[in-house]
């Protein structure tokens, strides 16, 4: 408390945000940019007001969702629907652009005649995959009905937060990629096997192609 407000140091709103410090470094950094809070100096170190910060992260999310494409939220949740269908619910060109996050986890999965295979998902699926681009609670689910599949173990993950953003720093600053997985392993406190998945749904989430 400062004058009765809630301030917070730079780790402090890296703790708060779920970001890297270096993010947070760079984003004051570039405020004129990113709009970040200019701050203000506090016993020989910058501090924000919790306030500032809050609208910070809201301007920002906001930011980072109108980047995406445009889902299409037409028709019946529980309709199955094959992969072009599912990219255009998506808003891409081509089955080929779906995120392996949603490719390689079909709800049916059908044996055409010559041998090929077909892939189907749920409508509510293929949504809450796109949810989980923006963090927004899945609106994919008919309401009063239990028991939706999740597609990906990581889709809903918290942390997910934390490598998006390592991964905004390393590509604005023209950082090489790889070694990005020990970093967020260090940062969480988890193993870096975990931390290079949680990178590669972060980084088909943001449109990128996981290196």
């Amino acid at each position: 408390m400062i004058s009765g407000r809630i301030a917070l140091d730079r780790a402090g709103v890296a703790a708060h945000l779920g970001a890297a410090y270096s993010t947070v470094n760079h984003w004051h950094r570039h405020r004129a940019r990113f709009d970040f809070p200019e701050g203000f100096p506090h016993e020989g170190g910058d501090w924000f007001w919790l306030d500032d910060v809050e609208a910070f992260r809201t301007a920002h999310q906001t930011a980072k969702r109108a980047a995406l494409t445009r889902v299409d939220r037409c028709g019946d949740s529980e309709d199955l629907i094959g992969s072009g269908a599912a990219a255009r619910v998506l808003g891409y060109s081509s089955y080929r652009n779906l995120p392996d996050t949603l490719y390689d986890h079909p709800d049916r999965v059908e044996t055409l005649p010559d041998g090929r295979v077909r892939r189907l998902w749920f409508r509510r699926t293929v949504w809450a995959v796109a949810d989980a681009r923006t963090g927004r609670q899945s609106t994919g689910r008919t309401p009063g009905t239990t028991g939706a599949r999740k597609p990906h173990p990581y889709a809903d993950d918290s942390r997910l937060w934390a490598a998006s953003e390592l991964l905004a720093e390393a590509d604005a600053v023209g950082i090489d990629r790889r070694g990005l997985g020990v970093l967020l392993a260090r940062k969480l406190g988890i193993a870096p096997r975990t931390a290079q998945r949680l990178l590669a749904t972060a980084a088909v989430a943001r449109g990128f192609t996981p290196s």
